[in-house]
């Protein structure tokens, strides 16, 4: 993705996203699941199969690798032609995945709290980032009380975006008084990436409010 300021370009629209789809400009689409949630789900640490929402799904290939895993997976995009390619992937491999397509930030009440799982990969990355907060209530009000946000964060450190970079103690600052932050480390990416991602499991704390989701 270019390198630009949050304020000249439209990222909360999602004209700005689907014009990105339709004509190639998609180079956060790895063209498969991101390394991390590959070794997440062939590690002997694994979560529990449940059900997870994947916010910001894009083709849906991390949330169809849950899905593959056993998740019952909901997928969230607001670009048509990503939901639409996600949707053809889950028929072409005969997998249950939904996809919707949906704001994140107006999402309706009906998907409150019903999740044991928010999996996260270049959603944080490509909102304007004073939407940041928001999107910590977003994750909050998806999630059972005890459900766990997993993770993956763009940290490259360049200015500009989207994508827009964050690091350890951003969020720390801005997950740590909603979750309990169970691991925040470097990620395992792709070359291009290498060091420049970090993997994260964070868990709601009980007694967490349910915002974000109306």
């Amino acid at each position: 993705m270019a390198a630009n300021s949050a304020n000249s370009q439209p990222v909360s629209r999602p004209d700005f996203w689907e014009s990105a789809y339709q004509e190639g400009r998609s180079g956060w689409d790895l063209g498969r699941p991101a390394p991390a949630f590959e070794q997440l789900l062939s590690g002997a640490n694994r979560p529990t199969a449940g059900r997870a929402a994947v916010i910001g799904c894009g083709r849906g290939h991390d949330a169809l690798h849950f899905a593959r895993n056993g998740f019952a997976v909901v997928g969230f995009d607001f670009a048509p032609a990503a939901v639409a390619a996600a949707r053809e992937s889950a028929t072409r491999e005969c997998l249950s995945a939904e996809f919707v397509q949906e704001d994140i930030f107006r999402l309706p009440p009906e998907y409150r709290e019903t999740f044991d799982y928010v999996i996260e990969h270049t959603c944080f990355c490509a909102i304007d980032p004073s939407r940041r907060p928001e999107y910590v209530e977003v994750v909050r009000g998806l999630l059972r009380p005890g459900g766990e946000l997993i993770g993956v964060f763009f940290a490259h450190g360049r200015p500009g975006g989207p994508p827009y970079s964050t690091d350890a103690e951003e969020i720390r600052r801005l997950f740590a008084g909603q979750f309990a932050i169970e691991t925040l480390e470097s990620a395992t990416s792709i070359e291009s990436r290498r060091g420049q991602e970090l993997f994260g499991r964070f868990r709601r704390r009980p007694g967490a409010g349910s915002g974000g989701v109306r």
